[in-house]
């Protein structure tokens, strides 16, 4: 299921979409298929996707420099094996992408971070924020964020990596007063934008949807694009979500719908889609099929 592009993408526009697709691949395919991939099969089963096969080596060239890849060869193959941090990072990922945030206890109350970090650490401040945004913060404004109060020991973990602890203050509490909570709610997160994002990927799945059953679904290269496909979609979407509590959710929220019909596609494609992957594999370097296991599982 290609992206309908409706106008060309710019150098870094394509650069980033190639690693987005390829860490989608590496996730969902690669991972299940014993962890090593054949680069010249992951071109061939990529390039259905819109990428060429310099953007897939470009992908692949930069993953290595993150320590994602390491070179390996499998029966007179060559190929890149995932090494520990990306399964690391690969398996912190499964507990949002594929295990929506259940909303919060809003009787848990919030987490508050404060921080002030000078221009000289410029890069570290715009780090900061994205580890924030990804786990789900709202900004109130300047330097203070706010989340469920769940997500401290996570907040924590990140200031602390950044090596920012004695730049940042972190609090936990109840709203006692003040602003109204639903007012403060959505000046912190633009929850009709995430709610459109939900809403248009259970529009770009519609039709696809009537025919991932198990016995209309997909077979061959179409379950496969499809199948990536939705996942490269649906990926960043729970990033955006922070998991709200129910009672400062705006009415009809779509992330429920959208979760469900994600795992309704992923059910009905997985299955043919690995199959047609190995075509590509060469049956030496394969691991016998109990062994397709993913952390998500």
């Amino acid at each position: 299921m290609p992206d309908a592009m409706t106008t060309p993408l710019t150098a870094p526009q394509t650069a980033q979409r190639s690693r987005t697709v390829v860490v989608s691949f590496l996730g969902a395919v690669v991972r299940p298929m014993g962890g090593w991939m054949p680069i010249r099969g992951a071109v061939e089963l990529l390039t259905p996707m819109g990428l060429d096969a310099q953007s897939v080596r470009t992908a692949v060239f930069r993953l290595k420099q993150r320590c994602w890849l390491t070179p390996e060869t499998r029966a007179g193959v060559r190929g890149y094996a995932l090494t520990d941090t990306a399964l690391a990072a690969l398996a912190a990922g499964d507990e949002v992408i594929w295990h929506a945030r259940e909303p919060a206890d809003l009787t848990d109350g919030w987490c508050i971070l404060s921080f002030s970090v000078p221009e000289s650490a410029r890069a570290r401040r715009h780090q900061l924020r994205s580890r924030l945004t990804g786990l789900g913060f709202g900004m109130m404004g300047g330097g203070v964020w706010i989340a469920p109060a769940r997500m401290a020991g996570a907040a924590e973990r990140a200031i602390e990596e950044l090596g920012l602890t004695s730049r940042c203050a972190l609090f936990v509490g109840r709203h006692v007063g003040g602003e109204q909570l639903s007012e403060l709610i959505s000046d912190s997160w633009n929850l009709e934008e995430i709610d459109q994002q939900y809403q248009e990927f259970i529009r770009s799945c519609a039709d696809l949807a009537t025919t991932a059953g198990p016995d209309e679904a997909p077979e061959g290269a179409d379950a496969f694009t499809a199948y990536l496909g939705v996942i490269d979609r649906w990926r960043k979407l729970p990033y955006r979500d922070p998991g709200l509590p129910q009672e400062v959710l705006p009415t009809g929220w779509s992330g429920p719908a959208a979760g469900a019909l994600f795992e309704r596609l992923v059910a009905g494609l997985e299955k043919h889609a690995l199959a047609h992957a190995a075509t590509s594999w060469p049956a030496a370097a394969q691991e016998p099929p109990g062994a397709r296991t993913t952390a998500r599982r």
